[in-house]
């Protein structure tokens, strides 16, 4: 029900767990069908049933799985499981998840369920939830959802394949412009009877348009014939999920209560998981004053993503004494690119020249040893950690996708895979600023008086935009190395409110952000690099990549029918990208930091595409006596 993505950390992107819902925006792809001819068992004359779905018909779990195998099955219900709300910079002024309006509470998606439930130790599986079976037709376009018996909204009134259709069509026509994009391939969403929801794709689909439809909430119809769908509102939504909103206060904490008679408890896709009674959020404005909060015993879950505090701060007596828990965990998912965002929708950086010249002028050695602790490797590839991530010369398999657009695309693609520069690490290395200068000269940026300007005379200025303060020792030595160029570099903060309000409108020249990919990325690919996500409002195209080339590729990615495929056209892609210098590379780690409250158990096998917590973990009476007495 809920998917976790963890942040790199130390820049404030990504420093939340990503929910469903930013998964579903940010175009993560949590699960995706194959485009076309459906290669799972549903190529069958006619249609067939299915249990659970995924990208190329391979299932990990059967028919009559009991329980998913990184749950345990007996775990107790109750206590409470408190956490930092986005990382700590995060703030909310509504309860609709599911629009561009407004700062959602984060969570929001565990008040509601969906015809299918994720599995997060296989690549991109979902089962039956509040669909008990799925039917597909042979041509791969239509899916008969048959709703499970018993299935309720919490105010007791039954879920119908009306509420279904309702919601699908709802979501498309006034969602967040990025669920409509993954929707557009979805013609309609209709009921037959009451126990029976047909979905019609287009012929051409993409992969994740029936998994998409499968994983997003299932709403009430008589709910919403009297609140408006589209509007921010502080008034808790009529769910269907384990839990429902509880007590809360704008901007400080949300609570969610379990839902204690809650039908979906036992079904296999669930057992074992949403274990707490209470799962509370608190909000912070600074993460500084949030680890006062986490070390005070205010919360007792915190993820870590600042190398400084992860270094220095995770010995106060709790830590010494055994109270508090600390580790490090593995991530093996695709960690995705981090990095500065440079917007080409602003003039000075339609040139691929100039956006090469600010790569060389970043010092990556020097933050990561004087900044980072050493604690991070530099990101190449915005499919960094993964199969899909292009290395050295281009595979006869690449070749054969790229040589159609010789001419229209960068020599450089054809050569090795560009990779960042490696510094001297004095922080200011010659070399490198040497090589930024040239480029610079090379498209008209000369110059004049100690400073950068153009043909007219114009002076080349940059702003960073950043929402909190953590970053600021990073991009300060990048700013300072930009003004020995010539450059006026300066940083704006802002609160995360007015951020969100710019990024939104791509008001900005520059600003961090990370691109995180699911194991079978599909219709995910448009939203962040197509030529028709670049001028959408709110849609994660920080970079504003608007490439023929670029969006071809995509479709191959998209269009591709096995794993195999999938991966050349994404590395292909993949060359295409880094050609282009869309963005100065940060740095990356495959891991999560953790630390909490010795008061949970959990079970011995971590999920291995999540964190597991809080899902799978439950509160421990016993533990959390002998903290409270050690206390």
């Amino acid at each position: 029900m809920s998917f976790k993505q963890s942040g790199n950390g130390d820049s404030g992107l990504g420093s939340k767990n990503l929910s469903r819902r930013d998964i579903l925006i940010l175009g993560a792809g949590a699960a995706a069908v194959s485009v076309g001819t459906f290669t799972g068992p549903a190529q069958a004359a006619g249609e067939t049933a299915h249990h659970g779905l995924s990208a190329f018909g391979d299932l990990g779990y059967p028919a009559d799985f009991k329980h998913l195998k990184y749950v345990d099955p007996a775990a107790p219900k109750g206590g409470t499981f408190s956490q930092l709300a986005g990382g700590g910079t995060a703030t909310f002024n509504s309860l609709n998840g599911f629009i561009l309006k407004g700062d959602p509470a984060v969570d929001m998606e565990l008040v509601f369920c969906s015809l299918m439930g994720r599995a997060t130790d296989e690549p991109d599986a979902v089962y039956a939830y509040a669909a008990d079976q799925v039917e597909v037709s042979a041509d791969g376009r239509v899916y008969r959802f048959r709703l499970r018996n018993g299935i309720k909204f919490h105010d007791g009134s039954p879920i119908t394949a009306a509420d279904v259709a309702f919601s699908l069509s709802i979501l498309k026509e006034k969602g967040h412009p990025n669920i409509a994009m993954l929707l557009r391939d979805m013609e309609a969403a209709e009921a037959d009877g009451d126990r029976t929801v047909v979905v019609r794709f287009t012929a051409n689909r993409a992969r994740s348009a029936p998994l998409t439809a499968a994983n997003l909430p299932i709403l009430s119809k008589a709910y919403y014939s009297s609140h408006a769908f589209d509007e921010t509102t502080l008034d808790p939504p009529l769910g269907s999920g384990p839990y429902k909103v509880g007590k809360f206060e704008q901007g400080r904490f949300m609570e969610f209560e379990r839902i204690k008679d809650w039908w979906g408890a036992e079904l296999p896709i669930n057992r074992g998981q949403y274990n707490f009674d209470v799962l509370r959020y608190d909000y912070y404005r600074d993460r500084d004053t949030a680890f006062e909060g986490f070390s005070g015993k205010s919360y007792l879950f915190r993820e870590e993503y600042t190398s400084r505090v992860w270094k220095t701060r995770y010995d106060f007596p709790a830590v010494r004494d055994g109270r508090v828990k600390v580790e490090t965990i593995p991530d093996e998912r695709p960690s995705g690119a981090q990095g500065w965002m440079i917007n080409t929708r602003r003039d000075r950086f339609q040139d691929v020249r100039i956006r090469e010249a600010l790569a060389y002028a970043f010092d990556f050695e020097w933050v990561n040893k004087n900044v980072m602790f050493d604690c991070y490797a530099r990101t190449q590839s915005c499919f960094q950690n993964s199969d899909m991530m292009a290395h050295g010369k281009p595979s006869p398999e690449e070749l054969a996708l790229l040589e159609p657009f010789k001419g229209k695309v960068s020599e450089a693609v054809f050569a090795e895979a560009w990779v960042p520069p490696v510094s001297d690490g004095s922080g200011q290395d010659r070399r490198l600023l040497r090589r930024s200068a040239e480029l610079l000269n090379a498209a008209g940026w000369t110059i004049k008086d100690g400073k950068r300007v153009n043909a007219k005379g114009e002076p080349f200025t940059v702003e960073f935009l950043v929402f909190e303060r953590v970053s600021e020792p990073h991009h300060a030595l990048y700013t300072k190395n930009l003004g020995a160029l010539g450059i006026d570099a300066t940083t704006r903060l802002v609160d995360p409110v007015q951020y969100r309000s710019r990024v939104q409108e791509f008001d900005y020249d520059i600003t961090m952000n990370r691109m995180v990919f699911s194991l079978t990325p599909s219709d995910a690919l448009r939203n962040y690099f197509s030529s028709r996500a670049a001028d959408s409002k709110g849609s994660p195209n920080f970079a504003g990549i608007k490439d023929p080339v670029v969006d071809a590729l995509i479709d191959k990615a998209i269009a591709a029918n096995d794993r195999t495929s999938l991966n050349n056209a994404c590395r292909a892609l993949d060359r295409v990208l880094r050609a282009g210098h869309y963005w100065v590379s940060a740095w990356y780690k495959p891991s999560h930091w953790i630390a909490y409250w010795d008061v949970f158990s959990r079970p011995t096998t971590k999920p291995r595409y999540a964190r597991g917590a809080p899902e799978t973990w439950w509160y421990d009476t016993e533990k959390a006596a002998k903290v409270e007495k050690a206390g």
